[in-house]
């Protein structure tokens, strides 16, 4: 992007915009898109996170961010957001080397993603390690967020229907290129955001599955590749049931292989879908918001997310 300047929150052109002093060396912000990708999936794998290089561009492509580089060119620092409308930004990939996090590099990253989205609503999904720090940020409306993964086992749960069966009025079909709209009027009814922008990323390299009842589109499921394999998200449905309707057929495609999905813990059903499915209960992270609740139903009995894109992109 060499010689063009690109506008964060109210336009202003990124470039070096601060330094911080940490022991003896100092850290500089710099725009993330003029980073090394490599450099940035390098990061990630040593805190442990799962992303590869196509999850990272995903990102990179979708939103904006902050890298913290030291003085020899090593990225030790990130954060970014996504812009869902001209008043949210969804925070995520909020990264530092385990030496620097009690150092204040993680809040003066933040501090600076905020000021560069000034007047926002700010939404994210917290780690256990970094909630208390988004705490004392001011960030509340907390909800917990499962991280079910494992070897997918269809018939494990096929053998337990037989004893619970789940009943599901309609038809279920493979989501085809003209449900386009449809799927981005039941995510802005369940989220409250027009989220166009991630989905122009997610429909094409995703495979998805559609509830129709009564000649229209109720309830959707996408599953794409990420990490360790694939990933089931996002998940629209206005009940659990619908939700798992439009699901079994991703278990069964990736029977034998790596399947994740992220779920609210409110959602008793779907995650005992979910675990007898063979995705089991590996982790948990906290959906946190500054300034108002994020992600809220048009209509209390309408659609709602059942299933995260991914703890990033919401």
């Amino acid at each position: 992007m060499a010689g063009q300047s690109r506008g964060y929150g109210g336009g202003r052109a990124l470039e070096t915009i601060a330094r911080l002093h940490i022991d003896t060396f100092e850290l500089t912000l710099r725009d993330i898109r003029e980073v090394d990708p490599k450099l940035l999936h390098a990061l990630s794998v040593s805190v442990g996170w799962p992303h590869r290089d196509n999850d990272w561009q995903m990102l990179l492509d979708l939103g904006q961010g902050l890298a913290a580089v030291d003085e020899i060119g090593r990225v030790v620092g990130t954060v970014m957001w996504l812009r869902y409308g001209a008043d949210f930004a969804m925070v995520c990939m909020l990264i530092t080397l385990p030496r620097l996090q009690e150092q204040g590099a993680g809040r003066w990253l933040m501090e600076k993603a905020h000021e560069l989205n000034e007047g926002a609503v700010f939404g994210l999904n917290a780690t256990r390690e970094a909630k208390r720090l988004y705490r004392s940020l001011g960030y509340g409306y907390e909800q917990k967020i499962l991280r079910c993964q494992g070897e997918a086992r269809p018939e494990a749960f096929a053998s337990g229907m037989a004893m619970h069966p789940v009943k599901v009025e309609g038809l279920i079909r493979a989501a085809a290129a003209s449900d386009r709209e449809s799927l981005l009027r039941l995510d802005l009814a369940a989220t409250g955001y027009d989220r166009s922008i991630a989905y122009q990323a997610l429909l094409p390299v995703s495979r998805g599955q559609v509830l129709v009842r009564n000649d229209e589109i109720v309830a959707f499921s996408l599953c794409r590749p990420f990490g360790r394999g694939h990933v089931i998200g996002p998940i629209i449905a206005a009940s659990e049931d619908d939700a798992i309707a439009v699901s079994r057929a991703h278990v069964v495609a990736h029977a034998g292989s790596f399947l994740r999905a992220d779920t609210p813990a409110s959602n008793t059903a779907f995650t005992n879908f979910l675990v007898g499915s063979g995705m089991q209960i590996h982790d948990s992270a906290t959906s946190m918001a500054f300034g108002r609740a994020p992600f809220k139903p048009l209509t209390p009995a309408g659609p709602r997310r059942i299933a995260l894109a991914s703890q990033a992109i919401g």
